[in-house]
């Protein structure tokens, strides 16, 4: 009957030193609330909080432990000191599809910066290495996104594994649009340029002949403005290093139609919140192409510039029948690897 006092005692010990526990842990946890996020109305809250930060320490003090407020993180700000990083999403293509849109649509985000030019680091300067590399790419803070657009990614053999060794959960985007389209509007680009350039038809079709009544021949799958076109081809070899989730295919034709509802697509890729809507874009019904009425570069109307939105030459319809009908099989392969029936003609 003599333990029963002692042993209660005991326990009684043991309560207290458990209450006192908790009640450490309570003002260590308090203790670590960022005081500054509270308002004035939250003024006798903040008091108390304050008044037990040296009980806390004295109380530590008392147990034998050395208390450092510098060992306990406080709440704190993102890091807001820009840093040059490695992209975190490439535009890898496809040339002549709407790249430039897409990158110029992207920057109104304010979670967004991007290189100012294409950069083919990973076509033409990977021998200079990723810092030569990091220091192309803008100063971001921590939790926006970095960005680069090279098309021609797309076709290079070697830049799917060298965009693996970089980062192998990097986000591809690949801007893509009817081949036949596409083609066209590569040969457009080439002849303002180069004026003397012969006839599209003469230069899509082999061993066509001058004249209009003449026989065509077949389609010259060598030819750069067609060969781009077949797009089963370097999928392929993305696929090979990532997998389809990590690749984003856009519709060039939706940029033009719906340029909002397509980069809603683009922003939940990224993660990003929908900020970009109807009310940044207005058609331009002279360059038959969506305009930005503001960016977070300028704050009045622009569009892309003068080399966006030519006027396609004519050819003959039975040249676009013939390119249709070539392009057709690997239309198909491309729906199959990309996921998407894109339904071009």
């Amino acid at each position: 009957m003599k333990c029963i006092p002692a042993l209660s005692k005991r326990i009684i010990f043991a309560y207290f030193i458990l209450l006192c526990l908790l009640y450490l842990f309570y003002v260590l946890n308090t203790s670590l609330v960022d005081e500054r996020k509270f308002s004035f109305k939250y003024f006798s809250l903040k008091d108390h909080v304050s008044k037990y930060k040296s009980v806390t320490r004295r109380f530590a003090a008392l147990l034998g432990y050395s208390f450092d407020g510098n060992d306990y993180m406080r709440l704190r700000k993102p890091n807001q000191v820009p840093t040059k990083r490695l992209p975190d999403a490439l535009i890898i293509g496809v040339k002549k599809c709407g790249t430039r849109a897409l990158l110029e649509f992207l920057r109104i985000h304010p979670d967004v910066r991007a290189a100012g030019s294409e950069v083919h680091f990973f076509d033409k300067f990977y021998h200079k290495g990723f810092e030569w590399y990091r220091e192309k790419m803008p100063p971001t803070l921590e939790g926006q996104i970095t960005m680069e657009k090279t098309p021609s990614y797309w076709v290079t053999r070697s830049a799917p594994r060298r965009v693996y060794s970089m980062n192998p959960s990097v986000k591809l985007l690949a801007v893509v649009r009817d081949p036949v389209t596409r083609s066209i509007s590569d040969y457009t680009q080439s002849a303002s340029k180069r004026p003397s350039l012969p006839r599209f038809e003469d230069l899509a079709l082999v061993n066509s002949t001058v004249t209009w009544g003449g026989p065509w021949s077949v389609v010259d799958s060598s030819w750069p403005p067609v060969r781009l076109g077949i797009y089963a081809r370097p999928l392929r070899r993305w696929l090979r290093r990532f997998p389809r989730s990590r690749i984003l295919f856009i519709s060039g034709e939706r940029l033009v139609v719906d340029p909002a509802a397509e980069m809603a697509r683009v922003e939940d890729f990224l993660g990003l919140k929908l900020v970009i809507t109807d009310k940044h874009f207005y058609f331009n019904s002279t360059k038959g192409f969506p305009c930005l009425l503001k960016s977070e570069s300028r704050s009045t109307p622009h569009c892309l510039g003068k080399n966006k939105g030519r006027s396609h030459p004519y050819i003959d319809p039975v040249v676009i029948e013939r390119l249709r009908e070539f392009y057709r099989p690997y239309n198909e392969k491309f729906y199959e690897l990309s996921g998407i029936n894109f339904g071009w003609p």
